[in-house]
């Protein structure tokens, strides 16, 4: 677990930012799991907003979209592919 203290004034500019840094860091680092990805206030840490939806898609999964997604979920593309 790495934590990385950012100050961002409104929720939605973090939930933004984390989202971008956590595909970043995985297209680069294998090890980084886009879907833990959350954002949560320094006097609040254990109230957590999540970045991405954490459903399984029917190809066992983790949906790749944001936590407040409409529609069907959308799982990550295949590795090279």
């Amino acid at each position: 677990m790495i934590h990385l203290p950012v100050a961002v004034a409104e929720l939605a500019a973090a939930l933004d930012l984390a989202g971008s840094l956590a595909r970043w860091l995985a297209s680069t680092f294998p090890q980084v799991e886009v879907a833990g990805t959350s954002v949560s206030t320094e006097d609040a840490q254990q109230v957590r907003h999540w970045v991405f939806c954490d459903r399984i898609t029917p190809e066992r999964r983790r949906c790749l979209l944001r936590c407040d997604h409409h529609g069907e979920c959308l799982p990550p593309a295949e590795p090279g592919g």
